[in-house]
C-alpha cells in the first residue's frame, strides 16, 4: 500500500438535520477541492446526483446537519465520507449559495439521507478522505 497523500479531515456534528427537498437548486461550483480550517463548520449534504459536474444544478437533496472541522485539511471529489465506521458515499463537490458564511459538502450517496436516517447524534464524527489501514 501506498503512504496516504493527504490528512483525512474530521469533524464533528454541532447542529442535527431532518429534511429532504426534490427542488433545492444548489449548483455544483467548478473547483473540485476546497481548504478548511479546523474550527470552520459547513453543511453536511447528501445528494443522488452522482455524476453531475461544475455548474450542474442538485435538487435531490437530504440535510445531515452542520460539521464543526476537527482539524485543517483539504476535502475534494471523490473522498470518501465516513460517519460511524461505514462509508455512506463520496464528496460530489461543493455549493456555494451560503459562503462566504458555509460551503454545502455534497455527498454523493445511493439514496438521499437525513440524521434520522443514519441515527446521528450531536458530537457524531465524520471523516472526509479516510485513507484504508493497512
Amino acid at each position: 500500500m501506498s503512504p496516504a497523500v493527504k490528512r483525512t479531515v474530521e469533524a464533528r456534528f454541532v447542529k442535527l438535520l431532518f429534511h429532504k427537498q426534490e427542488h433545492r437548486g444548489m449548483r455544483l461550483i467548478e473547483h473540485e477541492t476546497r481548504c478548511v480550517r479546523s474550527g470552520e463548520i459547513h453543511e453536511i449534504v447528501t445528494t443522488t446526483h452522482r455524476e453531475a459536474g461544475s455548474g450542474d444544478p442538485i435538487d435531490r437533496v437530504g440535510f445531515l446537519g452542520f460539521a464543526e472541522m476537527c482539524c485543517g485539511g483539504i476535502i475534494e471529489r471523490g473522498d470518501p465520507v465516513e460517519i460511524a465506521g461505514q462509508v455512506i458515499g463520496t464528496v460530489l463537490g461543493f455549493d456555494e449559495c451560503h459562503y462566504p458564511n458555509h460551503y454545502n459538502i455534497l455527498i454523493a450517496v445511493e439514496e438521499t439521507l437525513t440524521a434520522d436516517d443514519l441515527g446521528l447524534t450531536v458530537e457524531a464524527g465524520i471523516r472526509f478522505g479516510a485513507q484504508e489501514s493497512g
